[in-house]
């Protein structure tokens, strides 16, 4: 089993303080979904766990199984374990998918023997067309096809540990059903089995993908958790009772759904 912890995350840009102590744990198997207003710093803390440039952290720690990936490269932390799927995934020109998941593999000392009979597997269960993965890297894709092409990555690459920033957005519902439920079957599939971190606003990839725990993020902190049940409320009343806890935030970064390339270099 592995563990994944959060301690007293701090992190900024510029002299804006976004994230101001989460603490977090996850262990194998595990699903967690974080939820809360907009620029509560959701997607900051994915950003930040995944080491992307320009957040600053001001203090706290990101462990898998003890070791410390806050300081570390992207491609070190993808080696330690540790997968982000992006709210708006880019396309990069030149890249076909196989040839960035080979090197993937490579870099993580794996074979990549009937790498191309693996994808095709997955494209089918995703009801992802395979001549796609042909294609480089999103390019011409649409929004559910970037998001199946994600979740194949994901699938290929057997991460201990998924961050997956807003997973539904854009999706229709068959689409949302397939890759949700490919994400729970790897949470099977693997071994150690697959943690999750599931960022969304909506209860909508809960029923799909249900979740242990539950947790409301406001104010750059998570302050409150409870099981699923809590998805529920949260659909009913919305989060009016966590906003005052905002009124001394800051916007959020520009551009913050942005992606970038590091996840391939495991």
């Amino acid at each position: 089993m592995s563990v994944l912890k959060i301690e007293g995350l701090r992190a900024s840009v510029g002299d804006r303080e976004i994230l101001q102590g989460v603490d977090l744990e996850v262990q194998s198997g595990e699903t967690h979904a974080v939820m809360g207003p907009n620029g509560s710093g959701k997607s900051t803390l994915a950003h930040v766990l995944m080491g992307r440039p320009g957040y600053e952290v001001l203090g706290g720690s990101v462990t898998i199984d003890a070791v410390e990936l806050l300081g570390l490269p992207v491609d070190e932390r993808a080696r330690a374990g540790l997968f982000l799927t992006f709210q708006y995934p880019i396309e990069v020109p030149g890249v076909p998918v196989v040839d960035a998941l080979r090197e993937a593999l490579i870099a993580a000392g794996r074979s990549t023997a009937d790498l191309i009979e693996h994808m095709a597997g997955e494209a089918g269960r995703l009801g992802f067309a395979p001549d796609l993965l042909l294609r480089p890297m999103n390019v011409d894709l649409s929004g559910g096809e970037k998001k199946r092409n994600e979740t194949l990555q994901l699938a290929l690459l057997h991460p201990r540990f998924a961050v997956l920033d807003e997973l539904d957005s854009g999706l229709d519902v068959d689409a949302l059903r397939q890759v949700a439920h490919r994400v729970e079957a790897a949470r099977q599939e693997s071994d150690p089995p697959l943690g999750v971190i599931a960022i969304t606003h909506y209860r909508r990839l809960l029923d799909e993908l249900p979740p242990d725990v539950v947790h409301v993020m406001s104010g750059g902190r998570i302050v409150r958790s409870g099981g699923p049940e809590l998805a529920t409320e949260l659909e009913e009343t919305g989060y009016a009772g966590y906003r005052p806890a905002l009124d001394s935030e800051p916007t959020p970064l520009p551009g913050e759904g942005d992606s970038f390339l590091g996840k391939f270099s495991l």
